[in-house]
């Protein structure tokens, strides 16, 4: 991160705005942002995470995407191709507030109060961990929605409203978050590693450019971090893609009463561990294409506030 310090009541160096850098207003601003990056490109992927998690559950549903899309359409229309987008939109805009609003508290704090002299990296990987441990807290309950939706045939529910309905009334706060364990064992390695990758990809892009970061204008800067982020998304999908097939086997197939280890074994046992990997070309596609354009949406949203953009430093 920046080794900048708060600036008091002055402005931020080379812009007119007076938003304080570390400020309540300027984690409030990155929290916007966030919700701003992320609500809208995980909607937009719908169609994408339909097949995927429908793959996921039943490998031999769909011979191919496009035939899964194909049978989709010409079955449910462009609403089957996008179902399930109301829990997706709400639950990860409350995620990327989270994800990146507390990342930047966390970030500073770790990195410029509490251990001032600790490794960037560490300090990336730490603050991106303990932000992700909170925006899955407000995330689980609509991805709970989600996933039900679109794996089980019928529906389990039409929309966010009914889904919502329909757990509170069976199963409690409690049916919320039965895939809450794994829903961190999938989110918080792919935040570390989407936070950690795109600071070091975007410090390796201006060393191979041979300038520093302050000699290129904001939009130049925005366009790195949009190749930062598609370098991040890359790994991100590979490394959290066991444990989104087992976050969408738990919220399809966890049987009443049974722990969340006692189904996570039986899944497991059920489908092997290639079964792990079902689904994975897709999901590279989908994330990496949807953390380019979350970085790209967030620094931009910075760079209009006045806010320097994320990483180079």
């Amino acid at each position: 991160m920046a080794n900048a310090k708060v600036t008091g009541d002055k402005p931020i160096p080379g812009t007119s705005r007076k938003i304080e850098l570390y400020s309540p207003t300027y984690f409030a601003a990155c929290t916007i942002g966030g919700i701003i990056a992320c609500g809208p490109t995980h909607t937009a992927v719908t169609p994408l995470d339909v097949v995927k998690t429908r793959r996921q559950v039943d490998a031999n549903i769909y011979k191919s995407n496009i035939q899964g899309w194909s049978k989709i359409y010409a079955e449910e229309g462009i609403r089957g191709i996008f179902f399930g987008w109301s829990p997706t939109f709400v639950g990860y805009s409350f995620q990327g507030a989270g994800k990146y609003g507390l990342y930047e508290v966390f970030k500073y704090w770790y990195g410029e109060r509490m251990f001032p002299n600790m490794n960037k990296t560490v300090v990336y990987l730490g603050a991106s961990a303990t932000a992700e441990f909170f925006a899955d807290i407000a995330l689980c309950p609509f991805e709970a929605i989600k996933v039900r939706m679109q794996t089980t045939l019928p529906p389990y529910a039409h929309n966010l409203r009914e889904g919502w309905s329909k757990i509170v009334q069976k199963e409690g706060i409690a049916g919320f978050y039965k895939g809450l364990y794994p829903l961190w064992g999938r989110q918080i390695p792919y935040t570390m590693c989407k936070f950690a990758t795109f600071e070091e990809a975007v410090k390796a892009i201006y060393r191979g450019l041979g300038k520093p970061k302050e000699s290129y204008n904001k939009f130049q800067q925005v366009g790195v971090a949009f190749a930062g982020g598609y370098i991040a998304g890359v790994g991100c999908a590979v490394i959290s893609h066991p444990a989104d097939v087992l976050v969408s086997k738990l919220n399809a197939d966890r049987q009443p009463g049974e722990s969340a280890m006692k189904a996570v074994s039986r899944i497991y046992g059920n489908i092997g561990f290639k079964g792990l990997w079902n689904g994975l070309p897709v999901r590279i596609v989908m994330i990496g294409t949807l953390t380019a354009f979350q970085w790209l949406i967030y620094d931009s949203f910075k760079v209009y506030l006045g806010l320097p953009t994320t990483g180079g430093h």
